[in-house]
């Protein structure tokens, strides 16, 4: 992957760390084993490698789940925070984080806007919405490039209080679709609707309305988009277990701009990438929790004005995207 010409930036990724002091255990279906504690250790060697860059890494994306949901079980879920960001910090690097369901089994809405993995305000000024239950922002690391940081779970039943509208929204869409009394467990019926579990959630229509406008000016500016959720939108990126129950309506603005570039998202520990019909690159990045003591799972991106190049550590592929030709 070397390449005589500089990135205009580079950035690191990394998904689905789910650290908790705890032994290793499984996942929920009983089949992979989870490296709970050893998580922590991947993350040391993810940031060592990005400290040995030749080009420092202007942010590092964590797409989610940045501790285990077994430390609100073991009423660890500070310690454990407390643990993951320490480590982080020792980068040196500004972290975007993304908020997936394990934050939101150990922390409420509240809490996790007064913590340290609220970086909205590392967006630009107003960048985020007004709503501000909503975790979504924007910001550009340079000249003609913009990320956008979603918010999958606005509208779940995991994270709001049951009094709360989008509480109701989400009981009502998983009940049009689940008839179990486990929500965890899948619909048998038709293999998309798989989605519709709990642990997943939706974009509300005010955040699909505000992320139109955010990409109606980036196209106006002529700037490259990458997008940054938990879950995945594509149904070829991912298993569909893992996507967004309203991906379809996200799919359907991105595909009226001409800005968009990339969706990189965590959740799905296989990962998973797909290039759609519009050129848009749909990165789903394998996770940390299921990655074996003796690999890894991070990844450094190259940015360059006519391709974003990553380069893959352990179970991370290189993989060279080029933008679309929309401009």
């Amino acid at each position: 992957m070397e390449n005589s010409t500089r990135p205009v930036f580079t950035f690191g990724v990394i998904a689905d760390i789910q650290y908790a002091d705890i032994d290793d255990g499984l996942n929920f279906l009983k089949t992979r084993t989870r490296y709970y504690r050893n998580s922590l250790k991947l993350l040391r060697s993810a940031i060592q490698g990005w400290k040995e860059e030749r080009v420092d890494p202007s942010f590092i994306l964590q797409l989610g789940d940045i501790i285990d949901g077994y430390n609100k079980n073991h009423e660890a879920s500070d310690r454990a925070l407390e643990t993951v960001i320490n480590e982080f910090e020792n980068s040196l690097v500004k972290v975007h984080n993304v908020w997936g369901n394990h934050e939101f089994y150990n922390f409420n809405r509240n809490t996790l806007f007064a913590s340290l993995i609220n970086s909205g305000e590392k967006g630009e000024p107003g960048s985020g919405l007004i709503d501000d239950e909503i975790y979504a922002y924007h910001f550009s690391p340079a000249p003609k490039f913009r990320f956008v940081v979603l918010d999958a779970y606005d509208v779940s039943i995991i994270g709001r209080d049951p009094t709360n509208e989008k509480y109701n929204q989400a009981i009502k869409i998983l009940k049009e679709h689940n008839n179990n009394d486990d929500l965890n467990h899948p619909p048998v019926s038709g293999c998309l609707d798989q989605r519709f579990v709990k642990f997943n959630g939706a974009f509300s229509q005010e955040q699909l309305q505000w992320f139109d406008e955010v990409l109606t000016l980036a196209d106006q500016k002529h700037e490259r988009v990458t997008i940054v959720s938990h879950l995945p939108v594509h149904p070829y990126s991912t298993d569909p277990i893992c996507l967004a129950w309203n991906y379809d309506a996200m799919l359907s603005i991105i595909h009226s701009h001409k800005s968009v570039v990339c969706f990189i998202a965590g959740h799905d520990h296989d990962g998973g990438y797909h290039k759609d019909e519009s050129g848009i690159h749909h990165l789903t990045l394998e996770g940390v929790i299921e990655t074996h003591p003796d690999s890894n799972a991070f990844g450094t991106v190259y940015v360059y004005d006519d391709r974003m190049v990553l380069k893959g550590n352990g179970r991370v592929e290189d993989r060279v995207l080029v933008y679309p030709n929309s401009f």
